[in-house]
């Protein structure tokens, strides 16, 4: 196996924003792309990522493979990535990856490959009653506005509208946004549900290899957020509600 990134960032982001919510996981190495699919240690977010073999320049690979790494080592080395690298993954025969850095100096990396016990993870198959569409940086926004005031955030839609709202013991805090050139509003009927802002904080970072994002959720269910370049790289997130005790 040998695969080499002319754009090392949309890897080098993607562990980063990755490796906020999961610390070991395993990679997929098909003929089409690497994939992920993984859990939070606390069983509330997936993370399902996937980067096209289209991306890179060189994508040589005989036969599947799958690699378990520590991502937080991964990301240590992939923050010493810089933009104009090339960046080279190779498997050696003693079950380590190897990550080539090539600028004005070539700099080598050796990883352990881990053992990794837990079972496949699988993308759920859900069915949601809204979708929205806006600016990845209206969604962070959002985000940071009512971070400000509780722990967990409303998302409702109805009619053409999407409201992000909050409550503490005495503030609140409300985005609301309407259908629009850059917004758009899909919803089968008015849906509320309630997330962790905690964990939204974390998934917002996928502004960093999308300029948009495409949000889906309906009551007290699962949210989905999709970030997206087209032919390159897909990342995308699955957060399971916060049930109201009131």
């Amino acid at each position: 196996m040998k695969l080499t990134l002319a754009e090392p960032k949309y890897l080098k982001e993607s562990i980063s924003i990755i490796s906020d919510l999961v610390n070991e996981a395993r990679f997929k190495v098909t003929k089409e792309s690497i994939e992920l699919v993984a859990m939070d240690p606390a069983n509330v977010a997936m993370v399902i990522f996937k980067l096209l073999s289209s991306t890179f320049t060189e994508y040589d690979i005989k036969k599947d493979v799958e690699i378990a790494i520590n991502l937080n080592n991964l990301k240590q080395i992939m923050r010493r990535a810089k933009p104009n690298d090339m960046l080279t993954l190779e498997l050696d025969p003693d079950n380590k990856l190897i990550i080539r850095l090539k600028g004005n100096n070539v700099r080598t990396f050796n990883l352990p490959i881990i053992e990794l016990d837990e079972k496949e993870q699988k993308i759920p198959e859900l069915k949601f009653s809204v979708s929205v569409k806006v600016p990845s940086a209206v969604l962070n926004e959002a985000v940071e506005d009512v971070d400000i005031v509780a722990e967990s955030v409303a998302f409702i839609a109805q009619d053409k509208e999407f409201t992000i709202s909050a409550e503490g013991d005495l503030s609140q805090a409300k985005v609301e946004m309407k259908e629009g050139d850059d917004i758009k509003i899909k919803a089968n009927d008015k849906a509320r549900a309630k997330y962790s802002v905690e964990y939204l904080k974390k998934m917002i970072s996928g502004s960093k290899i999308a300029d948009e994002v495409s949000i889906y959720f309906s009551t007290d269910y699962p949210l989905k957020l999709e970030y997206k370049t087209v032919d390159k790289v897909m990342l995308s997130f699955i957060l399971a509600p916060r049930v109201e005790n009131d």
